[in-house]
């Protein structure tokens, strides 16, 4: 059987060695192991994000991948670290820290169990805290990948319940109105994407062609408040021009073709980013 891929996301950057050090860790567990990148420029301490990003691209890669996500600002401490089994066929190898977030909300948790540090941390760093992605979370993830570990022997199972997770925010949708907050942002263009299904706002009656009110406010003070077309994509507007659209998994999203709306505008994401989209009479 093909040996399962393994898929990094980190905050390290490669301005260090931190990357190169978790990887030689999987070679050296076993060579023939293969493994991609998903991000190493997630927001620093952003465990939101990290969150995000393994909803964002989890689906597209081929069941039974194992993700490893290492966002870690209590590494060290008390939390804990943790594989966790998803109920659409994947593996996250995380703390336990927020990460989960979005993968038990969306694609369910089937079974979660922390890491032995006994038996599943690499043996020649047992004196050092700091480093987990390469002593614990990439070193574990080699053992389960490589099959020297099955998952059960990742170690003690406990209740899904107890996962730590952030709260996700319900977008509210009315006929000719709707409100939801920025969930994340596309860093490397500046488009924000926002919580509001594009199915359930075109049920309520919007449509492609329209021209939305767009109010935007950052702790109760407007940031942003315009006329904006609504679009399949940014070129239905000119160089410039600001565009609400329908981002890659199916939410809207708002950008400036060919530039950057986040900063431009000064907007950014999180739960007191509130946008309201009405539809003009």
């Amino acid at each position: 059987m093909e040996k399962p891929i393994l898929v990094f996301q980190t905050d390290f950057t490669y301005k260090e060695g931190a990357v190169c050090a978790m990887y030689g860790v999987v070679k050296s567990v076993d060579r023939s192991l293969e493994i991609f990148d998903g991000t190493h420029e997630i927001p620093h301490f952003d465990t939101w994000s990290a969150s995000y990003r393994l909803y964002q691209t989890m689906p597209f890669w081929p069941k039974g991948t194992i993700f490893v996500s290492v966002v870690d600002p209590g590494v060290g401490t008390s939390r804990r670290a943790c594989v966790a089994r998803t109920s659409n066929g994947y593996y996250v190898v995380a703390p336990d820290n927020g990460t989960l977030t979005h993968v038990k909300a969306y694609m369910g948790v089937e079974e979660v169990r922390e890491i032995d540090e006994t038996r599943n941390r690499l043996p020649s760093t047992r004196g050092t805290s700091i480093f987990n992605g390469r002593d614990l979370f990439g070193y574990c993830a080699a053992r389960l990948a490589s099959g020297i570990i099955t998952f059960e022997e990742v170690g003690p199972a406990y209740p899904v319940d107890e996962i730590i997770v952030h709260k996700i925010l319900e977008p509210q949708l009315s006929p000719q109105r709707a409100q939801g907050i920025f969930e994340i942002c596309d860093p490397n263009f500046g488009n924000l994407w926002s919580n509001i299904p594009v199915e359930a706002f075109l049920e309520q009656g919007f449509a492609y062609g329209d021209r939305l009110k767009v109010t935007i406010s950052h702790g109760g003070e407007v940031v942003y408040q315009d006329m904006v077309p609504f679009a399949k994509s940014f070129g239905a507007v000119q160089k410039g021009e600001a565009v609400v659209y329908t981002n890659e998994l199916m939410r809207l999203g708002v950008a400036i073709n060919m530039g950057s709306f986040r900063d431009t505008y000064k907007v950014d994401f999180g739960y007191d980013w509130i946008v309201i989209l009405e539809k003009q009479q």
